[in-house]
């Protein structure tokens, strides 16, 4: 009677919707299926958590759900005894109360990344996914991170990069996106031959969806000398330059110049990028149609002249480019242009002189292209020119 009821619950609230699982709530039904939860029949149990895992996608299940402080129950159903069913809606309640900071608590402190990081190597797709997707909030918190590490979850989460369904792959991408933001991590990465997972995934076509984050955890990962002299000693970083300058996806045209900006951060990162050079590909990025691209190449123009060869390297050709992008509509590309332009620059006569007759013909009130910024950029090559003729 129990099971049959369970199961036009089930029928009921498995709708797109969210209007039956409002009204199993309306009718008082979730109490009694928490009790069942942890029914002595394993098929009462199953069926209770089926309910449970497809109502906790309501914003008002979920509160009444913590309230009842049902995560304790719902992660006992991780068990590796239950069956694969049992793990794969415990696993979709969980990730779907893990959205909440609240829940994201409960579900760590009560011992819930441990059994999550277990099923990630189940047979089952949606058992690795929904316990991904768990993960994957959990992480936001940064002693979830450190728990991911000390469980040994980076090896298991690699092998879902493998995977045949794209969401599994994405949903790990995203986990490392976060948590490779730890040095720690990063080191644990490298030494699982992360790297070549991810280049892996930059290298096929196939997974054009899959590469925007893909280089975001690469843009982590190159803010370490050891891991950028890696990367380059394996014809690794020269495939990511040739990437972004070929690659037509707006968003990977600006992550990848943004990776480029977080590793030019480190002065030995900026001479292994200039021995690259790097130059011809910030240049090409900033020509692009994309906005967004043209301001993370400016910035990352700006990062790089802190190395003098690769100051002197921008001169001829990024020079006019930048000064075109002062009158730009968008304001962030103006205002990257001008900063990079007073960075290339400072302490370069070669580059001032250069520079100077093109912002004139640029800074002028009938092109609407004053700004503060714009005005101290042409400020310090004129200054810069006048020491210039002086001596």
């Amino acid at each position: 009677m129990r099971t049959t009821s369970l199961n036009h619950c089930y029928m009921f609230g498995n709708q797109t919707s969210d209007e039956n699982k409002v009204t199993l709530l309306s009718l008082g039904a979730v109490e009694p299926l928490f009790k069942l939860v942890s029914h002595e029949d394993p098929l009462v149990r199953r069926n209770a958590i089926m309910v449970f895992g497809i109502m906790a996608s309501n914003n008002d299940v979920r509160k009444l759900l913590r309230e009842l402080d049902v995560t304790n129950s719902v992660i006992a159903r991780l068990a590796p005894e239950e069956d694969i069913v049992v793990h794969e809606f415990a696993s979709l309640c969980l990730a779907h109360m893990a959205v909440e900071y609240t829940s994201k608590v409960q579900i760590f402190e009560q011992g819930g990344l441990e059994p999550l990081i277990r099923l990630l190597s189940s047979p089952d797709p949606d058992v690795k996914k929904n316990s991904v997707e768990c993960i994957y909030h959990l992480v936001q918190d940064f002693q979830s991170r450190a728990a991911v590490r000390e469980l040994n979850a980076i090896p298991a989460l690699l092998e879902l990069l493998k995977s045949e369904y794209p969401v599994v792959q994405l949903l790990a991408l995203k986990t490392f996106g976060v948590i490779s933001n730890d040095r720690e991590t990063r080191i644990i990465l490298r030494e699982n031959l992360g790297l070549e997972h991810l280049f892996k995934i930059l290298e096929t076509k196939e997974f054009n969806d899959l590469h925007v984050e893909a280089l975001a955890v690469v843009a982590n990962c190159l803010e370490d000398v050891d891991t950028m002299q890696l990367i380059q000693q394996t014809g690794g970083l020269k495939k990511l330059l040739s990437f972004a300058e070929m690659t037509t996806i707006p968003d990977i045209q600006k992550n990848a110049a943004k990776a480029i900006t977080k590793a030019a951060y480190d002065p030995e990162n900026r001479k292994i990028l200039h021995e690259e050079e790097i130059e011809k590909c910030l240049i090409t990025l900033l020509g692009t149609d994309n906005d967004g691209a043209k301001a993370a190449a400016s910035q990352a123009i700006s990062a790089m002249c802190e190395n003098l060869a690769s100051k002197d390297a921008f001169g001829i050709q990024g020079i006019p480019q930048l000064v075109q992008l002062l009158s730009s509509e968008n304001e962030e590309v103006k205002e990257a242009a001008a900063i990079a332009l007073a960075n290339l620059t400072t302490g370069s006569p070669s580059n001032a002189s250069l520079n100077v007759s093109l912002i004139t013909e640029v800074c002028t009130p009938e092109r609407g292209t004053y700004s503060r910024i714009s005005l101290a950029v042409l400020y310090e090559v004129l200054l810069l020119k006048l020491k210039e003729s002086s001596h």
